[in-house]
C-alpha cells in the first residue's frame, strides 16, 4: 500500500501494518510523541491497522486532535477510578473539552472537593498499571445487554438513542468498560501529568428537567512543566473571572428571586453600558444606520412567517397556550422580523437601498440553567442588533462595511487580538435545524466564501453552526478560562425576503427581492462586557471608565476646592467624584486603587496655593503637579484616541 505523508512524499508498506508501526518507522522520536493520526482526514487511533493506499498525518499533543485524545483517555482512566472508589455511582458522559475533560457521574451519595485528591490517587494507580485500551463493538441489544449488567443507566438511554445501524462501540482497560466511539491513546501509561480541577453540578443533557449530576473537571498535559503553566494561568484567570470580580466592583450582582440569567446592572455597570451604547449608537449613526424602536413581543404569527415557530420555538419564552388561547404571544428573541415589517412599510426603489436599520435590542432567549454564566450567558439581555436591506451588486461592499464596524468596536473594546473567525455552514444532514433549501443554501454560502476571500478574512469552517436562515460569519472570543463564545455575527440571508414578500423596484420598473445582511457591531453587550471585565481586570480603559478621575482631598479645609475642580471636570465631559471623607490620605488612595479608577488628583493646601493639581496615573504613579487645564487635555487625549493602558 502507498502511504502519502503530510509533507507530499510518500511510502511503500505491506498491507495490515498499525499506525504506529508507520510512525516506528519514519522517526523513532516521532513514535515516542504520536498520540494518534488523521486517515485520509478522519482522526484515528495508533493500534488503527492500514489495508489501503491513503493519506497520513500523525498526530502529536502539540496538534488540537491529538490533544483531545489524549484528554479523552484521561476522562476513561478518571471514570475508571471512581468506579473503583464509589462502585455504586452511574456514569454518565466525560468527553474532552478545549482546555481538559469532564465527567458527569451519579452518585449516590454526594463528594466534595476535598474526595478528588483520593480519586488523583487512584488515577495515578490506574496510569500506572499502563493498562491497554482495547475497542470492540457490539449489536444493539448486546451492547444494552452489557450495561444493563453493568447498571449503567445513562449508557442504555445513549445507546437506545443512537441510530439503529449505528456502530456501538466500547473500549476496555483493565476490568473497567466504557461506552465510547474512540479514539483513544493505546494505553494509560502515556498520560504524563494531569490535575483535577473542580466539581460542579450539570443536569443530564443540559436540561433543568432532568436529573442534576455531579461534574468533575480535570486538565492533563504531556508535560508536568506545561501543567504547571497552565494551572498557573488558571490562578490569573480566577482573578480575572468576571463572575467574580465584576461582583465585587460592584458592576452587577444577581439574585435568587429575580432568577438565573437575569443579572441586574448596578450604577458602574449600567454606567458602562450607558458609554458603551452611546458609542455605538452614535458610531451606527455616522455610518448610515437608521434608529428603530421595536416591541419585546410579538403574536405567533410573525414568527410563523420568520421560521423561529419551527426551528427556534423551544429557545424563545412563549407567552399563552396554543390549545386554548385564541392568541399566544411570545418574547422575542431576536429583532429581525420587526425590522423586515417596517421596510415592507411603502414601496421601495432601487436608488432606496440599501436600508441600514439598527436597534439597541433587549433579547429574551431560554438558556438551558447549566449553561447560565455571569454576564456571558443570560436569559435577558441587549445585542447591537442591525438589518442591511441591500441590492444584490451591494451585498459584498454591505458585508466589508459590517466587518469594518465590528472591528472597530473590537479595536476600542480592546478585544481585537483575542477575536478570530468562523465561517459557520449548514449540516444539510440536520434539516429539521435549517429552512430546507439545499440550492439557496448553496448560493448563499457559495456568495459568502467568495466575499471572505475577497476581504481576506482569515476563517475556520463550522459545520452546523449557520443560522437556521443562511450562513454567518462568527467573530469568537474566549474567556479566561479559554472557553469561546461568539461575540459578533454578520449573516448572509438569501431567505426571509421571500418569506416577508419583501421587494424593490429594480431600474427595469420590475419588482425584485433584496438580500439581507443580520449583523452586530459591538455583540451582546453584556458577554462584551464581560469580556471586557476580563480583559483589563476590571482596570478599564479611560474612555469608558465609569469614574475616569476620583479627586481625593488631602485635608476638610480642601473638600471645596475639589468640588469646584469636580465642576470644571464635568463640564469638560470627564466623569469624576470627589472623596471628601475625613480618612487619611493613603486610605483614600487605597481606595481609589481597589476600584481601579484611571486617574486620581490629590489636592492639598501647597496644590491650591500654586494653582496646580497633584495627579497619580494608575499603572504609573505620581506624575507630579500640572495646571488644571493640562489634566483636563491630558484625559480628553486618552478619551479621544480610545488610549487602552
Amino acid at each position: 500500500m502507498k502511504i502519502t505523508l503530510k509533507d507530499g512524499s510518500y511510502k511503500e508498506y505491506q498491507d495490515g501494518l498499525r499506525v504506529m508501526d508507520i510512525a516506528k518507522d519514519i522517526s523513532e522520536g516521532l513514535a515516542r510523541v504520536a498520540v494518534g493520526a488523521k486517515v485520509d482526514g478522519k482522526v484515528v487511533e495508533l493500534n488503527q491497522v492500514l489495508n489501503k493506499d491513503c493519506t497520513l498525518e500523525i498526530l502529536t499533543f502539540k496538534d488540537d486532535e491529538g490533544k483531545r485524545i489524549y484528554r479523552h483517555t484521561c476522562s476513561h482512566i478518571l471514570a475508571q477510578a471512581i468506579k473503583n472508589i464509589y462502585p455504586t455511582c452511574k456514569l454518565a458522559i466525560g468527553p474532552a473539552i478545549d482546555d481538559g475533560f469532564y465527567y458527569d457521574i451519579d452518585f449516590k451519595t454526594p463528594i466534595a472537593v476535598e474526595d478528588l485528591a483520593n480519586i488523583e490517587s487512584e488515577m495515578k494507580s490506574i496510569i500506572k498499571a499502563n493498562y491497554p485500551l482495547e475497542r470492540f463493538e457490539l449489536p444493539r441489544e448486546e451492547a444494552l445487554k452489557l450495561m444493563k449488567g453493568y447498571k449503567e443507566d445513562y449508557k442504555v438511554e445513549l445507546i437506545n438513542d443512537l441510530p439503529k445501524d449505528a456502530t456501538i462501540s466500547f473500549y476496555k482497560q483493565g476490568g473497567f468498560t466504557d461506552l465510547c466511539a474512540g479514539p483513544h491513546l493505546p494505553s494509560t501509561g502515556y498520560i504524563k501529568a494531569f490535575k483535577l480541577l473542580s466539581i460542579t453540578g450539570a443536569y443530564w443533557r443540559g436540561s433543568e428537567k432532568n436529573k442534576m449530576l455531579t461534574r468533575i473537571y480535570g486538565t492533563c498535559f504531556d508535560k508536568k512543566s506545561d501543567l504547571q503553566e497552565h494551572l498557573q494561568q488558571l490562578e490569573e484567570a480566577k482573578k480575572r473571572d468576571h463572575n467574580k470580580l465584576g461582583r465585587e466592583l460592584g458592576i452587577f450582582m444577581t439574585d435568587e428571586k429575580i432568577g438565573q440569567g437575569l443579572p441586574l446592572l448596578m450604577p458602574k455597570g449600567a454606567k458602562l453600558f450607558q458609554i458603551l451604547n452611546r458609542f455605538v449608537e452614535d458610531t451606527e449613526e455616522e455610518a448610515g444606520y437608521v434608529l428603530t424602536k421595536t416591541p419585546y413581543m410579538a403574536k405567533s404569527d410573525l414568527y410563523k412567517i420568520s421560521g423561529h415557530w419551527d426551528h427556534y420555538k423551544e429557545g424563545m419564552f412563549v407567552l399563552g397556550d396554543e390549545e386554548k388561547d385564541s392568541e399566544v404571544f411570545a418574547l422575542r428573541p431576536m429583532t429581525c422580523p420587526f425590522q423586515y415589517t417596517i421596510y415592507n412599510n411603502g414601496l421601495k426603489s432601487y436608488k432606496d437601498l440599501p436600508k441600514r436599520y439598527g436597534e439597541t435590542s433587549i433579547l429574551f432567549r431560554n438558556e438551558a440553567s447549566g449553561e447560565m454564566h455571569g454576564l456571558i450567558r443570560v436569559r435577558q439581555f441587549t445585542l447591537s442588533e442591525g438589518h442591511l436591506i441591500v441590492r444584490p451588486d451591494q451585498l459584498e461592499e454591505e458585508f466589508a462595511g459590517c466587518l469594518a464596524l465590528a472591528k472597530k468596536m473590537l479595536t476600542v473594546t480592546g478585544l481585537i487580538d483575542d477575536a478570530s473567525f468562523r465561517f459557520s455552514k449548514w449540516d444539510p444532514n440536520n434539516k429539521e435545524k435549517y429552512i430546507d433549501d439545499p440550492e439557496k443554501w448553496e448560493e448563499a454560502e457559495s456568495t459568502m466564501e467568495k466575499i471572505l476571500k475577497d476581504l481576506g478574512v482569515d476563517y475556520k469552517i463550522g459545520i452546523d453552526e449557520a443560522a437556521f436562515y443562511g450562513p454567518k460569519l462568527d467573530i469568537q472570543i474566549k474567556n479566561v478560562y479559554g472557553k469561546e463564545d461568539t461575540l459578533i455575527t454578520i449573516q448572509v440571508d438569501m431567505f426571509l425576503a421571500e418569506r416577508f414578500d419583501m421587494t424593490y423596484i429594480d431600474e427595469k420598473g420590475e419588482k425584485r427581492r433584496p438580500y439581507i445582511i443580520h449583523r452586530s457591531s459591538i455583540g451582546c453587550y453584556e458577554r462584551t462586557m464581560a469580556l471586557m471585565i476580563e480583559k483589563f481586570a476590571g482596570a478599564f480603559p479611560v474612555w469608558c471608565s465609569p469614574t475616569q478621575v476620583k479627586i481625593l482631598a488631602l485635608t476638610d479645609r480642601n473638600v471645596e476646592v475639589c468640588k469646584d475642580i469636580a465642576k470644571k471636570l464635568k463640564a469638560a465631559g470627564i466623569r469624576c467624584e470627589v472623596d471628601s471623607r475625613s480618612e487619611t490620605i493613603g486610605y483614600k488612595i487605597r481606595g481609589a486603587q481597589q476600584e481601579k479608577i484611571p486617574y486620581m488628583l490629590i489636592i492639598g493646601d501647597k496644590d491650591v496655593e500654586a494653582n496646580v493639581v497633584s495627579v497619580r496615573r494608575r499603572g504609573e504613579g505620581d506624575l507630579g503637579q500640572m495646571p488644571l487645564s493640562e489634566f483636563i487635555d491630558k484625559v480628553l487625549n486618552d478619551i479621544s484616541t480610545f488610549r487602552l493602558d
